[in-house]
């Protein structure tokens, strides 16, 4: 025993911390309420490799997840959200330690991706990789990676259209582990939301697509596709689309789309990143067009609509949904914008660079806490798109 203990004392001895001030300023002239915090780790410049990490507002802890992003099995980032008043800034203490911890928060987002078996039940995997000829839609449930907040769900296709799909709610809450995205009746007697959005073969809300002079295109064709949830939570959820060698344009492109889901939001940040600078091509994205829907765009990155439609091709059990979606770009990247039969959308480019982020974000009419006229919606996008360029400022001391 007590060889044990000396032992146990040891290794505890051995482990290495370091302890960097964080500064967050919200330099605008409206509160924040959790804002993303992001703090890359080679920026701290640890000299052993981080296992577990703590961030402290006075004495109080503020929960927080460190991720690893390109799957070598080391954390790259570590994230939190933060309430920040107007004018504040916030003085917070970061310890990096190379020992596991234990240490667990109360999980405010929720991922998972499940693909079923020969029984029919239902299997999580984390990360899948199919062959560009392969199919596997069917076979995945709730058709690729699932995420949500609170507020909202989103759901991303595995196949070449990519499509980023909605969940809407009535009441905030977790519920895509229970529903898996299609309630059952008791469920939905118990108040729980549905899918609210028939998106078809458009972009739904913000997919990033191709653009051949007309119309939104596929990602295809490629040689491969895979889709992995590299972050669970409890702060974040982070989930990845990657198309390798996707022929377009006269270009072989190895392209990684990112879809990153905060604690407390509804909107999502989408990260585009490239294995090569790029040359002349152009993307689209946007917004489905719903159906006798109303559109609104500031014609320099923000497009949004709202509108009512069946949200499947079941028009008996189901009634219309009305929704609003938005999806705001950088105006740098904006090279024009146009409508095809299925979109609302934003011709796109980034020559010379090899990644670009945007946001999109949606409400439901079934909501007890959204919006409920088109003139809501569309005042709130114009104000969180001045949010989303006004962000904290983060400095490492």
């Amino acid at each position: 025993m007590t060889g044990f203990l000396f032992a146990a004392f040891q290794y505890k001895a051995q482990a290495e911390e370091l302890v960097r001030t964080v500064e967050v300023s919200n330099e605008w002239n409206i509160d924040k309420a959790d804002e993303p915090v992001v703090l890359r780790l080679s920026d701290m410049n640890p000299s052993f490799r981080v296992r577990s990490a703590t961030v402290w507002d006075g004495t109080t802890e503020i929960p927080s997840q460190l991720d690893d992003l390109d799957g070598d099995r080391k954390a790259d980032e570590l994230a939190f959200v933060l309430d920040v008043p107007s004018g504040a800034v916030k003085k917070l203490k970061v310890v990096l330690s190379s020992e596991k911890t234990d240490r667990t928060y109360p999980s405010r987002v929720f991922a998972e991706m499940l693909v079923s078996d020969r029984n029919g039940k239902h299997v999580p995997i984390t990360s899948l990789t199919i062959p560009g000829t392969s199919n596997i839609y069917n076979q995945l449930h709730h058709h690729g990676p699932a995420f949500e907040s609170e507020l909202v769900a989103y759901r991303i296709y595995f196949d070449k259209k990519q499509t980023v799909d909605i969940y809407g709610k009535f009441n905030k809450g977790f519920e895509i582990q229970e529903s898996q995205f299609y309630p059952t009746d008791e469920q939905l007697a118990r108040g729980f939301g549905d899918d609210v959005l028939l998106v078809g073969g458009s972009c739904g809300v913000g997919a990033l697509k191709g653009w051949d002079g007309k119309k939104a295109t596929h990602i295809e064709p490629v040689a491969s596709l895979t889709e992995t949830i590299r972050a669970y939570g409890p702060v974040r959820t982070v989930t990845d689309i990657v198309s390798n060698d996707w022929q377009y344009q006269g270009s072989e492109l190895q392209m990684t789309v990112r879809y990153i889901l905060y604690a407390g939001h509804r909107d999502c940040e989408v990260q585009v990143f490239f294995a090569e600078p790029l040359k002349k091509e152009i993307f689209s994205t946007g917004v489905l067009n719903i159906k006798g829907s109303t559109s609104f765009s500031d014609h320099q990155g923000l497009i949004a609509c709202w509108g009512r439609d069946w949200p499947v091709n079941d028009t008996v059990k189901y009634a219309k949904e009305t929704v609003g979606v938005a999806t705001c770009l950088p105006s740098g990247l904006i090279k024009g914008e146009s409508q095809d039969p299925v979109n609302y959308l934003y011709i796109i480019g980034a020559e010379g660079k090899s990644s670009f982020t945007y946001h999109i974000t949606f409400t439901s009419m079934r909501e007890t806490f959204g919006y409920k006229t088109k003139e809501d919606w569309f005042a709130f996008v114009q104000k969180w798109k001045k949010e989303l360029q006004q962000p904290c400022r983060v400095r490492i001391k």
